[in-house]
């Protein structure tokens, strides 16, 4: 595979009838000036739309994934997945009048998991905390009270930091009798939308009504505060669906010529938000993924392993999909030997993360040398994803495409997720990094050496059915 040819080719246009055809190294990464990857995500956020788990539109985007595929001859299946839904109904809030100030509304939106209000809604005094240890040092004081959980995110840095303000904070608040939960949204926009997001209330555990409150709302129930007790009136409608529904993670395999038994897992997932149409999370990455696939199977030769895509369902509302993955595949868990994902946006690429044994960066720093050409070629640690994180537990060494991503949390999560703040360049530049990623761990006589397996199993990951799960078969099953 020659690097200094591929980097020469990255700009080109397409040889000239009578030229030498491209290396398969070359004309991967000249992906980078086709596009195919924006005319995918175009289709599932302007056809498909928003795709909650469990929800008419999930579904029909797991039968346009795999129609997809097959169009393109690959082998699919629909690898079964349980999911409950949660659907949003009416969102409001209100700040209510006092002798200081009149009645004002503001901005909500439910998140994902919370239980609705009674039909008058909430009314309650708001109590403002800083992190969850204030909520501690609070305790019973909040008891019947709205928490607003405040916080200063300013880039993307912050999410790492405040997030468990949203998943974590609303379950504790209700440990300490809280009546409801505004969470100031995690976002890096002052645009006076809320940013949705799953909470979780572990299994057992007293449950409130919790909702994102926009950023500007945010700090006007800070300032009001200062002026003297602040009464709101919460109303939200959502519900959790009464039964399971059946949905599925679609699997695409292009199968290795040398090593068909050994896996290179390349993964995004289907599921979005309801609130816009998911085209950045993560429409972006699932047209990565794919696009990437269709890429691999062109060079006309298969690498030596095989490349396995997987778009899961239900990253965003409870990892069903991640957790069923890993269940049914635990068996060949030690022949996957690397996991990607692809959930970052739509940003151009910047870099190549690696989490895996001693000697991994080192072997990924020889794969990356050629993604010189499009500004990516470094490589260093802490790679990770949402859906691949189970297969942690097993050693099986990750790999990220680090994007840019200065402007992802605008939108994240909130009804500003649309194809607008997709550029065609940058993501199809990202596209060709996750192919050459992809096809590098695939080809390379060298694999990645296991990473440590984490101490302890969250509390969310069951332990597989027996000592080394169940594989499922590779029939496929009729698309539903």
């Amino acid at each position: 595979m020659n690097g200094a040819v591929l980097l020469a080719l990255v700009a080109a246009s397409a040889p000239n009838e009578g030229e030498t055809a491209p290396t398969e190294s070359t004309a991967i990464l000249a992906a980078a000036r086709e596009g195919h990857s924006w005319d995918l995500v175009a289709e599932l956020a302007d056809t498909v739309g928003a795709r909650p788990a469990g929800s008419p539109g999930a579904e029909a985007a797991v039968r346009w994934a795999a129609a997809w595929f097959r169009r393109f001859g690959f082998d699919v299946r629909l690898e079964p997945v349980k999911v409950r839904p949660w659907i949003r109904g009416e969102e409001r809030a209100e700040v209510l009048a006092s002798d200081q100030w009149r009645s004002q509304p503001l901005a909500v939106a439910a998140l994902g998991n919370s239980p609705p209000t009674p039909p008058g809604g909430v009314v309650a005094e708001v109590v403002e905390v800083g992190s969850l240890a204030d909520l501690e040092t609070l305790g019973g004081r909040v008891r019947g009270k709205v928490v607003l959980f405040q916080h200063d995110m300013k880039d993307r840095s912050g999410y790492g930091r405040f997030a468990s303000l949203r998943t974590r904070g609303p379950a504790r608040a209700a440990s300490l009798g809280a009546a409801a939960a505004l969470v100031r949204s995690l976002s890096t926009a002052t645009l006076r939308i809320p940013h949705t997001g799953t909470t979780v209330f572990p299994p057992g555990a007293p449950r409130i009504p919790a909702a994102a409150v926009s950023a500007e709302d945010a700090e006007l129930l800070h300032r009001l505060s200062a002026r003297g007790p602040v009464t709101v009136r919460l109303v939200l409608g959502c519900r959790t669906g009464d039964a399971e529904v059946s949905s599925a993670n679609v699997v695409a395999e292009l199968r290795g010529r040398e090593k068909p038994d050994e896996i290179v897992l390349v993964g995004a997932h289907l599921d979005s938000w309801d609130l816009g149409t998911g085209a950045i999370d993560d429409g972006a990455g699932v047209a990565m993924v794919m696009d990437a696939l269709r890429i691999a199977k062109a060079q006309g030769r298969a690498p030596r392993r095989t490349i396995r895509a997987v778009l899961f369902m239900n990253e965003e509302n409870g990892l069903d999909g991640a957790i069923s993955y890993y269940q049914g595949h635990r068996a060949e868990a030690r022949l996957h030997v690397a996991a990607i994902e692809a959930d970052e946006g739509a940003g151009k690429p910047l870099s190549v993360q690696v989490a895996s044994g001693p000697g991994g960066i080192e072997l990924a720093r020889s794969w990356a040398e050629p993604l010189a050409a499009i500004g990516a070629s470094q490589v260093g640690g802490n790679a990770d994803g949402a859906d691949i994180s189970p297969l942690a537990y097993e050693g099986v060494p990750f790999l990220n495409v680090a994007q840019e991503g200065s402007r992802y949390f605008d939108w994240h999560h909130s009804a500003a997720d649309t194809l607008d703040k997709v550029d065609r360049g940058d993501l199809a530049l990202a596209t060709a990094a996750l192919a050459w990623i992809a096809w590098s761990a695939a080809e390379s006589e060298a694999t990645l050496p296991r990473q440590p397996v984490p101490g302890r199993r969250p509390w969310w990951l069951p332990e597989p059915a027996g000592p080394a799960g169940a594989v499922f078969p590779a029939a496929k099953p009729p698309v539903p």
